[in-house]
C-alpha cells in the first residue's frame, strides 16, 4: 500500500522515500511491500499490534537490516549504498527499546562518544551539550554515575539524550517510552516536541496512544508487515477508515 500523506507536492523536501520495501527472516515475511514517504521536519508515529513490523521497518530505515527488494532512501542516501551506510547512521539517531548504553562509561562519558569520535566534536563543547541533553531528559544529576547503578527509565533517558548528542537529521525512536515510569514520559514528550519544532523530522514506534495523539503530525497504521492505514491524529483516532485500525485501537485505548 502506496500512502503519500502531503499530496503532490512535489516541491516538498522528502527525508525519507520508502519504495515496496519487502523483507523476510527466512520464511517469515515482515515487511510486505511498504511504501511512504516522510517529509522533512514532521513527527510521524507508527502503530501496530506486537510483531506487525514496525521495529523492523526502522532498523531498515537506518540500515541495521538489509531489505531483500525495493529502496529505503534518508537524506538522498540509499539503504542499498553499502559505502554510504556510515553517513547514514550520522545523519540519523536510533534510540532502542534496549538501552545499548556502554556499561563500563559514565551517563556524561555516554552521551559524548558519539560527538567526539565521529563528530570530531571538541570534549569541552561535547560536555556542554552532554550535560544540557541530560538536564533536558530530567536525569543530569546521574551524569557521574554507572549504567549499572541505573534504573530502567533513566537507563532509557540517557539512551534518548546520546541519540540526541549527534545532531541528526532524523531521530527515530522505538518504543521510547516503554520503560519509563509513568511521571517521566511527558519530560520526554516535551524534549521531543522541541525538537519537532526546531525542524527535526521524527519517526515514532510506540503504543501510547496518548502520546501519539500530542505529538504526531501523522499516524500510520501496520499490520502483517503492510502499512493499512495514514492519516493526521485528528482523522486517525476520530474517524479510522480501516476495520482493523477501528478493531486495534478500541483495545489498545480501553486499557
Amino acid at each position: 500500500m502506496n500512502i503519500d500523506q502531503n499530496g503532490n507536492g512535489s516541491n516538498r523536501s522528502f527525508i525519507v522515500e520508502i519504495r515496496d520495501v519487502q523483507k523476510s527472516f527466512g520464511s517469515l515475511h515482515v515487511i510486505r511491500g511498504v511504501s511512504l514517504t516522510i517529509e522533512n521536519g514532521q513527527v510521524v508515529v507508527i502503530c501496530g499490534p506486537s510483531g506487525c513490523g514496525k521495529s523492523t521497518l526502522l532498523r531498515c530505515i537506518n540500515g541495521l537490516e538489509p531489505i531483500d527488494s525495493g529502496d529505503i532512501i534518508v537524506g538522498g542516501i540509499s539503504v542499498k549504498e553499502k559505502n554510504r551506510l556510515r553517513e547514514l547512521r550520522t545523519e540519523t539517531g536510533m534510540v532502542f527499546q534496549q538501552f545499548n548504553l556502554f556499561p563500563h562509561k559514565t551517563v556524561l562519558e555516554n552521551v559524548m562518544l558519539a560527538p567526539v569520535d565521529i563528530r570530531k566534536m571538541d570534549k569541552q563543547e561535547a560536555k556542554n551539550l552532554a550535560r544540557k541533553l541530560l538536564d533536558r531528559v530530567g536525569i543530569l544529576d546521574k551524569e557521574d554515575d554507572l549504567p549499572v547503578s541505573l534504573s530502567g527509565g533513566q537507563q532509557q533517558r540517557v539512551a534518548i539524550a546520546r541519540g540526541l548528542a549527534m545532531h541528526p537529521k532524523l531521530m527515530m525512536f522505538d518504543e521510547p517510552t516503554s520503560a519509563l515510569d509513568p511521571e517521566m514520559i511527558k519530560e520526554v514528550l516535551d524534549v521531543m516536541r522541541s525538537l519537532a519544532s526546531d525542524g527535526m523530522t521524527m519517526i515514532v514506534v510506540s503504543h501510547e496512544m496518548g502520546f501519539a495523539r500530542e505529538v504526531a503530525d501523522w499516524m500510520f497504521m501496520m499490520d502483517q508487515g503492510q502499512i493499512i492505514e495514514g492519516s493526521p491524529p485528528v482523522e486517525f483516532f476520530g474517524n479510522p477508515s480501516q476495520e482493523r485500525t477501528q478493531k486495534f485501537l478500541s483495545q489498545i485505548i480501553s486499557h
